[in-house]
């Protein structure tokens, strides 16, 4: 496949997975109205294990001793401590919050890759900082961001700010509230970690058998946590709590990290970055349109600062020094 109408498929690949990840607090929000924060992601990870089962057959991990240590702190980072946390919060803040919170990741990932690779961000580069699940992020090689790509790094920090300080009063006693909010950004922090041990594992092994084993190995970790915690969690519950948290397993999850590494096989990851801003974007689109969640001024400022840095940082390249 070459060319540039070659193109055409793996980038709607890209773009249906951008907006497929969107939906996922959008599910979350239907789920939690009836199960625990626990239960609900227990369940959406289960399903996305289904759904992500005949690639660990396709391509059978061969992980050296070394590195199982660092599978299992992926796994531990990538589906404990950031779904609880993530959901967590989701339950105490509103689905457009939520989801321009979440725009805050590549302005996350560059300060990641000065304070722990030394690098600078730099206005004429080359690369990309990647989506996370693609789990292709352009780290630790001497990259530089001078003034337009701190300009970002401000503007989504002074966004995610004003988003915060508006939470509590743009919906009432339903509305956001800082403390979900501030769990999002959190998640995001444990999210970090997950992508910079994981790139450790993508330089030897494919990126989509690495997906789908962490993803394994994590969910085996959160039934352990949730039994432990609570016991053997209820199935009780109506057709459209399950039919949103299959939504968040086989669609947000399972199908986004099959279309996003199918797609970056075609697509240059310069290219492919711009569609990591459509999770928030349609994220928000879909709290305010369909459960008519109110984004007062400051949250709506806040969230296009947000969602500009973010289109800045993943899509302009990073060159090496």
């Amino acid at each position: 496949m070459s060319g540039r109408h070659g193109r055409v498929i793996p980038i709607f690949a890209l773009a249906t997975a951008g907006c497929l990840w969107g939906t996922g607090f959008y599910f979350g929000k239907i789920a939690l109205r009836e199960m625990p924060v626990s239960t609900m992601v227990l369940f959406r990870l289960l399903f996305a294990c289904a759904g992500l089962l005949p690639f660990l057959f396709f391509d059978r991990p061969r992980f050296a001793r070394a590195e199982w240590v660092w599978v299992l702190a992926a796994a531990a980072l990538g589906v404990p401590v950031v779904f609880l946390l993530q959901f967590k919060g989701l339950s105490l803040t509103t689905v457009s919050h939520a989801a321009l919170m979440v725009g805050t990741l590549p302005m996350l990932l560059a300060i990641a890759a000065v304070l722990f690779a030394g690098e600078q961000l730099h206005s004429n580069s080359s690369g990309i900082i990647s989506r996370k699940r693609s789990i292709a992020v352009v780290l630790f090689s001497g990259e530089q961001l001078h003034s337009g790509g701190w300009f970002a790094v401000l503007a989504s920090t002074v966004g995610a700010g004003m988003i915060a300080l508006s939470s509590g009063r743009d919906s009432g006693a339903a509305g956001p509230t800082l403390r979900g909010d501030l769990l999002v950004v959190l998640s995001m922090f444990a999210a970090i970690g997950w992508i910079l041990i994981s790139r450790r594992l993508v330089q030897r092994h494919s990126a989509l058998m690495v997906t789908a084993f962490v993803y394994w190995i994590g969910t085996m970790m959160l039934a352990a946590v949730v039994t432990t915690a609570s016991g053997l969690p209820s199935v009780h519950y109506s057709s459209r709590a399950w039919v949103a948290v299959a939504g968040q397993g086989l669609l947000a999850t399972a199908t986004t990290a099959v279309l996003w590494n199918w797609g970056l096989k075609w697509v240059p990851e310069s290219q492919a970055g711009i569609f990591i801003s459509l999770e928030p974007l349609v994220g928000a689109i879909l709290g305010v349109s369909v459960l008519h969640e109110i984004l007062g001024r400051m949250a709506l400022a806040g969230g296009a600062l947000i969602l500009g840095g973010a289109v800045y940082l993943s899509y302009r390249p990073l060159s090496r020094s």
